[in-house]
């Protein structure tokens, strides 16, 4: 079935993460040296915390669940800075696009194919990273995890994709950097193109991607 659909993942895939730590570095010396570490902290807290609220049924939002993984990153560094949270929280609502993403989705729409976001992110949040980084009227459709209460990789977050866009799985590919995302996808039905910037093994799971590429920049070829 020829692909109509491409749905991506938003944090790490889209929008630079790192970006929020990154940039308060530029004003504040105590994070010359540490911001990347924070970073992987502060991101590893919050997919942790994702996966067990899913196991546990305590379901907490994304912006919930951000700000708790930045209270143990902070902690994690001897970071006790209200100014500085608040303002690492506010960078984490205007994060940057990774360089290739807007002239990549320019060209997969103009090729007419629905481009969509399926993420763990708030609307809100969704809404605000967009609006950030110029992407707004780049995406056809955005999906939240949230009125679920569930996140991924749990299966019916991606039978969104189908009751909100109509495309079957088999018309949909998936993009995604996060290995465990990309294998709840490609378990669900979705082919699937895995973003691996940082040129990582691949995760051993039972699902694997049906593609991999360095960035976006890539995928028109595999549309093609």
């Amino acid at each position: 079935m020829i692909i109509t659909t491409l749905v991506f993942d938003a944090y790490g895939t889209l929008f630079d993460i790192t970006a929020p730590a990154r940039r308060a570095a530029a004003t504040r010396p105590e994070l010359v040296t540490i911001w990347p570490k924070l970073a992987e902290d502060w991101r590893r807290k919050q997919l942790e915390y994702t996966w067990l609220r899913t196991i546990t049924g305590a379901y907490a939002d994304f912006a919930q669940v951000t700000a708790d993984a930045l209270d143990w990153a902070m902690q994690a560094h001897d970071l006790a800075d209200p100014a500085l949270r608040r303002d690492l929280l506010a960078l984490y609502d205007a994060l940057d696009a990774f360089p290739e993403v807007p002239d990549t989705l320019r060209l997969l729409r103009g090729r007419g194919l629905h481009l969509a976001i399926l993420s763990n992110g708030t609307p809100s949040m969704l809404a605000s990273a967009q609006r950030a980084a110029q992407l707004t009227g780049l995406i056809d459709t955005t999906l939240s995890v949230d009125p679920l209460h569930i996140y991924k990789p749990h299966a019916s977050v991606y039978a969104q994709v189908e009751t909100q866009t109509g495309a079957a799985p088999q018309q949909v590919l998936f993009v995604s950097s996060n290995g465990w995302d990309i294998a709840g996808a490609a378990r669900f039905g979705f082919a699937t193109a895995w973003v691996n910037r940082a040129g990582a093994p691949q995760d051993r799971l039972p699902d694997t991607p049906q593609h991999e590429i360095p960035d976006l920049s890539h995928l028109p070829r595999l549309i093609a």
